[in-house]
């Protein structure tokens, strides 16, 4: 929902960054490895490699291609925090021996959340530890979906309103909540007090839409955004301060990736394009996400077309029942070849007594999901694949994307809604939509679903 210069009300005006100004300025520079902690953030950009692991022939593939970014899906979202700082350093260390061989040089970046979950700062001091970077530069906002920085705090709209984001229902998160909206105050929170408020410089709005920006020397950088536009001048200071011999690690939201690479807000795939990237019949539609707006374009998706609904029950699997997913196997097998399939959890939120015992309870629900998924449309599978695999939810949609289709490679070939819900075009098998969990109103998921059904029966 990308909104205008005037919205909120009373703002400076906007000073135009085109996305080709970027563009011109990224001559020359290096590569940017986006690590991406689920594959959420390629929802905003089109054309870009994604790698799903990174062996040293997957990273050299990726940098063959020529783009000025690629992402490396390291699902470190999923993970325990040393897990989840043992696979951004491998990652780092696998992109730059890489990168070192074909002469070249890249920039390490961590992709994470909009609303502010994930692995911080652990995953920007591992990275900065590898590389050496001076300082974080932290820019969550989306304004595609509704998430703005304005005066250093981060906000979420809902139509024409604004709340501030430890208000919202991801602030409490069972694993990764918190307090504070100011980012701040937040940056203090997340890292115990070891990177205080005071180490933490804001650049705002004004001085944004005032003209060229001088970046601030502090720990941790805060980009205020409202618009595209706002980032695109943020990355603009970015390349300056780095031509200057400054190396920063980027803790952001997908608009900050679209910015840096120097992509512009571009329309959802046409209908003739989409018409070519999915097979025929029906698809498959995998819900993992538990949050209340996932809950709510499912009963939008249910109201609108026939569907059938074939459930995995988590007490079940916690259990250890396998011969309740062989029936739910044999359930999607069958309901494909007649109508649209869901394939979704029970929608009662199971946690554990702490952070440590919730991720396991998710890994082995994500386990159970995506083993299904795999036996029904992998590579593996005697099934006929379904005209293309919809995972909804961020760590759903990664650990389908690994874990079910093996899709190692694939290409981000755009979004199916503006700004929100990529399309990716893996190197085998099925088209996979990734469609995150916390984006979109109540008929998003309805909507595309209509697209691709329609692409798919044309």
């Amino acid at each position: 929902m990308q909104q205008d210069g005037e919205w909120p009300a009373g703002l400076p005006p906007v000073r135009a960054v085109p996305a080709e100004e970027v563009r011109a300025a990224l001559a020359g520079t290096p590569t940017v490895v986006v690590l991406d902690d689920d594959p959420t953030g390629t929802q905003t950009v089109r054309d870009l490699p994604v790698l799903t692991r990174w062996s040293a022939g997957d990273v050299d593939w990726a940098l063959a291609q020529g783009a000025p970014a690629f992402f490396v899906l390291t699902n470190t979202r999923s993970l325990a925090p040393d897990d989840a700082a043992a696979r951004t350093r491998e990652v780092v260390r696998t992109c730059r021996d890489v990168a070192r061989r074909r002469g070249v040089e890249v920039i390490v970046a961590s992709r994470s959340d909009s609303t502010l979950r994930g692995h911080f700062p652990l995953e920007t001091d591992v990275i900065a530890a590898e590389v050496g970077a001076d300082a974080v530069v932290l820019a969550p906002a989306f304004p595609d979906a509704g998430r703005i920085t304005l005066d250093g705090v981060h906000w979420l709209a809902d139509g024409d309103t604004l709340a501030p984001v430890a208000e919202s229902e991801f602030a409490a998160d069972a694993t990764f909540g918190y307090r504070h909206s100011r980012l701040a105050d937040w940056v203090a929170e997340k890292s115990g007090g070891a990177i205080p408020a005071d180490d933490v410089a804001e650049v705002g709005l004004g001085s944004l839409r005032a003209g060229p920006v001088t970046l601030p020397r502090a720990r941790v950088i805060v980009l205020d955004a409202v618009v595209d536009d706002d980032l695109r001048a943020g990355v603009l200071a970015i390349l300056a301060a780095e031509r200057d011999g400054a190396r920063f690690v980027y803790r952001m939201g997908p608009s900050f990736v679209r910015a840096r690479v120097g992509q512009g807000g571009q329309p959802p795939i046409a209908d003739a394009d989409l018409r070519d990237a999915v097979g025929t019949g029906h698809g498959l539609v995998v819900v993992g996400s538990h949050v209340a707006r996932t809950s709510r374009q499912l009963e939008r998706l249910g109201a609108r077309r026939e569907l059938a609904r074939v459930e995995i029950d988590v007490p079940t699997v916690l259990d250890s029942d396998d011969a309740h997913l062989d029936d739910v196997v044999a359930q999607v097998a069958d309901s494909l070849e007649h109508r649209t399939t869901v394939l979704s959890t029970s929608r009662t939120l199971v946690t554990g007594r702490d952070e440590a015992e919730s991720l396991e309870i998710a890994r082995r629900v994500s386990a159970a999901l995506t083993g299904v998924v795999g036996r029904v449309a992998g590579p593996d599978s005697a099934a006929s694949p379904p005209a293309y695999v919809l995972a909804k939810g961020g760590i759903t949609s990664s650990d389908v994307a690994t874990g079910s289709l093996r899709a190692d490679r694939a290409w981000v070939r755009g979004s199916l809604l503006p700004g929100i819900v990529s399309l990716w075009a893996p190197a085998s098998g099925p088209p996979l939509v990734v469609f995150a969990g916390n984006v979109g109103g109540e008929d998003a998921l309805a909507d595309v679903v209509d697209r691709l059904e329609e692409a798919a029966c044309a």
